[in-house]
């Protein structure tokens, strides 16, 4: 049995952090269900820009709909929501046996509206009615602007990924937008089994400090902050007003682990993925990062549901001078506008790919 069926055997569910149209095609992302037991998937700008930049696998569809002269994001969308509608239905099965636990995919809102309350909301509606698909998350970001639409969201039934959470207190925020909407489906007497994850980033925490703590602190802070995370997700697990919610037939937000493939050339590449493993969570990361982890991963203890010692952990990069609570707000807002970036790239990607068609057409 290789470590990722043993991870998976243990609780924690595994996706994938990618997505193109050559992994469907090949049948390379049935095999990674089928062998490496990967029972969701997660997508975001960056993902697709290299997809539709390196590939002429989408071409056709560009030129499908350049003579119509649509605009870049309407063409995305489009293309974006073949593969993830495709990836969705391999997925199908997981999210049957699961009981709509497991078995995700996900496609993010723009993220020029990550500062946008009430555009955010209207995003989320247009795209998962355009999906048409049960077991597909809208991605809408952990922003103090996005937990009103999360909220909104859940109450609308529309099951959401909260993503660029980068600490304890930034997932406390989303889980309690989370629960307030489906707190709100209780109280009109709706269905409040609405399905979300809490994405936590955590690599870019030991990108950011590297070279400025002391060496045996390098590649701490990100798994230090993430057991911080899992306590307080273990700790509102077993709350009462959680218990309130399970009782009237309400789901839990589970958390997941976002950003955990090693940046750093000189630490494990499995590091992230040996140090998190936990029941009751989602670990999701790119192809390079599964696959090492099916070659050699290690699977040791379950992450302690007290956080273990990150307390100690974080005292010294407090000591080290490192204040978490405002680089957790840094990396939120520095994570939106690098999404924003990666956004206009790809649109610019498949403008230029649609001028170049209509040119040679």
């Amino acid at each position: 049995m290789n470590a990722t069926k043993t991870l998976h055997n243990l609780g924690q569910s595994l996706w994938l952090d990618n997505i193109t149209r050559a992994l469907l095609n090949s049948g390379t992302l049935q095999r990674y269900i089928d062998e490496l037991s990967v029972t969701g998937l997660t997508s975001n700008p960056t993902i697709f820009d290299h997809a539709i930049r390196n590939s002429a696998t989408y071409d056709d569809d560009i030129a499908g709909a350049a003579p119509l002269s649509a605009p870049s994001e309407d063409i995305f969308f489009k293309l974006a929501l073949a593969d993830l509608t495709r990836a969705a239905d391999l997925f199908q099965p997981v999210f049957a046996r699961t009981d709509k636990t497991d078995g995700w995919v996900s496609l993010e809102v723009s993220p020029v509206l990550a500062h946008d309350t009430d555009r955010t909301l209207k995003a989320a509606r247009d795209l998962h009615r355009w999906a048409g698909k049960p077991n597909l998350f809208i991605k809408i970001p952990g922003t103090s602007e996005g937990l009103p639409a999360i909220e909104a969201a859940i109450f609308a039934g529309i099951p959401v990924n909260v993503t660029l959470l980068f600490s304890a207190e930034q997932y406390v925020a989303a889980a309690d937008a989370y629960l307030r909407g489906v707190e709100r489906r209780i109280a009109a007497a709706l269905d409040p089994a609405v399905a979300s994850v809490a994405s936590l980033f955590v690599s870019r925490w030991d990108v950011v400090v590297a070279g400025k703590v002391p060496r045996e602190l390098s590649n701490r802070l990100g798994i230090a902050v993430a057991q911080q995370a899992y306590r307080a997700y273990r700790a509102l697990l077993a709350s009462d007003r959680f218990q309130r919610v399970v009782n009237a037939g309400g789901h839990a937000q589970r958390l997941l682990w976002a950003s955990t493939g090693t940046k750093d050339p000189h630490a494990s590449d499995i590091l992230y993925v040996k140090a998190l493993a936990a029941p009751f969570t989602v670990n999701t990361m790119p192809d390079g990062t599964l696959q090492a982890f099916a070659d050699h991963g290690e699977v040791g203890e379950m992450l302690p549901a007290d956080g273990g010692d990150c307390g100690a952990v974080l005292g010294d990069f407090g000591k080290a001078g490192v204040d978490t609570g405002a680089l957790a707000a840094r990396l939120q807002d520095e994570g939106a506008r690098s999404f924003v970036k990666s956004w206009n790239d790809l649109m610019a990607c498949v403008s230029s790919k649609r001028d170049s068609i209509r040119k040679a057409s």
